[in-house]
């Protein structure tokens, strides 16, 4: 166990230490390009006296209190949409007749781009966080829903009719012969929803106007402040990393069992 883990952590290592070697170098481009004067720094501040004032928002109220409408909007659409996915996909993957009859108007309803729907969601719900979720939701559901579906496809047939054979039940079948199989699906939609929702909830501020970083990024835009603008968008963008960091983390820890990630595991 314990070479393995040795083993593991060189590989982890170089990659992190790429990583951060490429953020090093998209920085110093960064502060170069202004500096050079290959593009006005009326459009695009130093990287430098954008972190700086990044520094200070992190000791603002104000900002935290944004970041803090952003994510309640982020989860609460994600939250919403997981839960209906789960539902709605258990009880259409369950029946061959659902999966038939519902297949065109999922595929039809699927590409509808989000955004497509802020004039529906500001007729209805004004500016109120219930737009956003509107989208959010929207948005999200279908992550969750495909990917289960999927996962349930993907069940073995001999395992599900043995089941059936010794007299397992619907809920039975599902607990123990379906959830197994579609798990691993479900947390990718979940990690793919979870993206999705942050650039939904980023966006549905920064139209429709509620409350949020984005929001606060389309009011330094147009009063001018460049350098606070560009540190909200890095701010959003550090969110973004962050709730991918923790969803990959639970994912390995829901499926340390999987052979997928049993062996990336640290027990």
């Amino acid at each position: 166990m314990r070479k393995q883990r040795n083993a593991a952590a060189g590989p982890k290592a170089r990659a992190l230490g790429l990583g951060v070697s490429g953020i090093i170098l998209f920085f110093l481009l960064w502060e170069a390009t202004p500096r050079l004067g290959l593009v006005s720094d009326r459009y695009l501040p130093p990287a430098s006296e954008v972190l700086v004032r990044l520094g200070q928002y992190l000791t603002e109220a104000a900002f935290w209190k944004d970041v803090a409408d952003t994510m309640t909007s982020w989860a609460l659409g994600l939250a919403i949409a997981t839960v209906a996915a789960i539902v709605v996909g258990l009880i259409i993957g369950s029946s061959r007749f659902l999966r038939r009859a519902t297949h065109t108007t999922i595929e039809f309803l699927r590409p509808i781009p989000s955004v497509a729907l802020i004039p529906l969601a500001v007729l209805i719900f004004g500016t109120s966080i219930e737009s956003t979720l509107l989208l959010v939701v929207y948005a999200s559901f279908w992550q969750v829903l495909l990917q289960l579906l999927y996962g349930i496809a993907d069940v073995d047939a001999v395992a599900n009719d043995t089941a059936k054979i010794f007299g397992l039940g619907r809920l039975a079948r599902v607990r123990y012969v379906i959830w197994p199989t579609a798990l691993p699906y479900l947390m990718t939609g979940l990690r793919l929803a979870a993206a999705v929702a942050l650039i939904l909830a980023i966006t549905a501020e920064l139209i429709i106007g509620t409350p949020g970083l984005g929001k606060q990024i389309a009011l330094t835009q147009s009063g001018g402040a460049i350098a606070s603008m560009y540190a909200l968008v890095l701010a959003t963008g550090m969110i973004g990393v962050i709730i991918n960091l923790v969803a990959r983390i639970i994912e390995k820890r829901v499926l340390a069992w999987h052979p997928s990630v049993r062996g990336e595991v640290v027990l």
